[in-house]
Order: C-alpha cells, then sequence, then structure tokens
C-alpha cells in the first residue's frame, strides 16, 4: 500500500510573531543568504501576503532595498549585536 503524503511547507507552522522571529533568526546563521531569503518567503507566504513572498521567488535576487520593503511590510526589523552580547549556548546534559 502507497501512502500519500504533502510536501513539508514551513508556512504551514509559522502562526505567530515569536515564532517567525525564531525561524528567521535560524536562518540568518546560514552563511547561504537563499537560507534568509527563503524564510522571510515562507514567513510573507503564512501570513498570506502573495505579492510580498513573489519578491523573493527562488533566483529572483532581490535588492537590499527589497527586502527591506519586504520586512518592514510584515512589521520586522533587523537588530545588529556583538557576538558577546548573545546569550551563551545551552549545553548538552551528559547522563551517567
Amino acid at each position: 500500500m502507497i501512502t500519500k503524503t504533502a510536501p513539508f511547507d514551513a508556512a504551514d507552522y509559522l502562526d505567530n510573531e515569536e515564532t517567525n522571529a525564531e525561524f528567521l533568526t535560524a536562518a540568518l546563521e546560514d552563511p547561504n543568504p537563499e537560507v534568509f531569503l527563503k524564510a522571510l518567503r515562507d514567513v510573507a507566504k503564512a501570513r498570506t501576503m502573495a505579492d510580498m513572498a513573489k519578491a523573493l521567488a527562488p533566483g529572483a535576487k532581490p535588492s537590499y532595498e527589497t527586502v527591506r520593503a519586504v520586512m518592514l511590510g510584515l512589521g520586522i526589523t533587523m537588530q545588529v549585536r556583538t557576538e558577546s552580547s548573545l546569550p551563551p549556548a545551552p549545553t548538552a546534559k551528559v547522563r551517567s
């Protein structure tokens, strides 16, 4: 028996501001800028802002002004911090 599954779509899970912020912050940690643009597109799609999502389509090479306009339209801002101002990374607990 073949089981049919739907493709994963991150936009289905981006249902509040905190989740969106965490999703975009995680995307910024990737050195590939396409990862952030895809994440921003997913947030726009989750908010049913198709025109904004289209501006970030794969291969679109959006300008800084376009990315900034999309972010402002979504009510999102970016903040630059020094690495030393970040909270310490969680450490894994080892069970004995």
